[in-house]
């Protein structure tokens, strides 16, 4: 039954632009390395007091394809990972709201429903959540012809732990937890806004205890510390943090900034007086926005 759902998907992703916004399990058959779901074990969707549309208990990760309009599209694509600790996904402001600015620049967009770690669905949990975001890599850049993508202008993006997961697999890329079937899973850009990076040094406690639980070891720290993976292969990037983040120390940002400097990765940083954590789009505190400047950023780079 799920290969069925997996083809239907594809077929109504192709029937036309008013079928853009179409959900896309991310795996066709099994999930490698997942648990049997118990039957109480069921997704949680609810929108808050505060606007934010919150997602846990995901066992079934998905892809909602946003394809701009065919007289617009650039061939560009990006893959976008919400925030939420690896606790929930905010993926309404961290998502979807994203995900239809890009299509306005002719980008195609793709917010990834990753699993949030659980020892529950999960045999290793602090991989599922890279497992997801490399199965996705594999079926966007794999459809790139199907979607009329150029293969070497795909990108990700993250927001707070959503930004830890992008970071991890624009350092991570090699370490393949899929059947990558030829396809090079290395994203060709990535957007890190207010990431967590580190898992030792002024992180994010709930995010690392989420992922790697209370009980870990110093190798899995340093492995998902991310300012330590950097290397001159690392793909260009733009990252936005707010000096006052009380959630996720700007150290995060300015560790990741350094290391690509120190590699000679072509990067931009922008550092806002303040707006605390997880305006998605709106720093409030500020007339800028910063959408305004990743779209000059990706202009320059080529991407638009």
């Amino acid at each position: 039954m799920s290969k069925i759902l997996y083809a239907l998907s594809f077929i109504l992703l192709f029937t036309g632009h008013a079928m853009a916004q179409t959900v896309i399990p991310i795996y066709p058959g099994a999930i490698p390395r997942a648990k049997p779901v118990p039957t109480s074990f069921k997704e949680i969707s609810s929108l808050g007091a505060d606007g934010v549309l919150r997602i846990s208990k995901v066992s079934i990760p998905t892809l909602t394809a946003y394809l701009p309009a065919k007289e617009k599209a650039t061939g560009t694509a990006v893959i976008i990972c919400p925030g939420g600790g690896y606790g929930i996904l905010a993926i309404g402001h961290e998502g979807y709201d994203i995900a239809k600015e890009f299509n306005k620049l002719g980008v195609a967009a793709f917010v990834l429903k990753y699993r949030l770690p659980d020892d529950e669905i999960m045999s290793d949990k602090g991989f599922g959540p890279f497992q997801d975001i490399q199965q996705a890599m594999y079926v966007v850049r794999k459809n790139a012809a199907k979607w009329n993508l150029k293969v070497d202008k795909i990108g990700v993006m993250g927001f707070s732990a959503g930004g830890h997961l992008a970071s991890s697999m624009s350092v991570h890329y090699n370490d393949v937890r899929i059947e990558a079937k030829d396809i090079d899973l290395r994203p060709d850009f990535s957007i890190l806004i207010y990431p967590v990076i580190s898992a030792m040094e002024q992180t994010h406690a709930g995010s690392v205890k989420n992922l790697l639980g209370v009980v870990t070891t110093d190798t899995l720290k340093i492995y998902f510390s991310n300012q330590r993976s950097v290397t001159k292969a690392t793909p260009p990037s733009f990252l936005v943090h707010a000096i006052d983040d009380k959630t996720v120390p700007v150290y995060n940002s300015i560790s990741y900034g350094q290391a690509l400097i120190k590699h000679n990765v072509p990067a931009e940083m922008h550092l806002y007086q303040s707006g605390g954590h997880g305006f998605g789009l709106n720093n409030k505190t500020t007339a800028d926005r910063w959408f305004n400047r990743l779209e000059n950023w990706l202009r320059m780079n080529k991407l638009l």
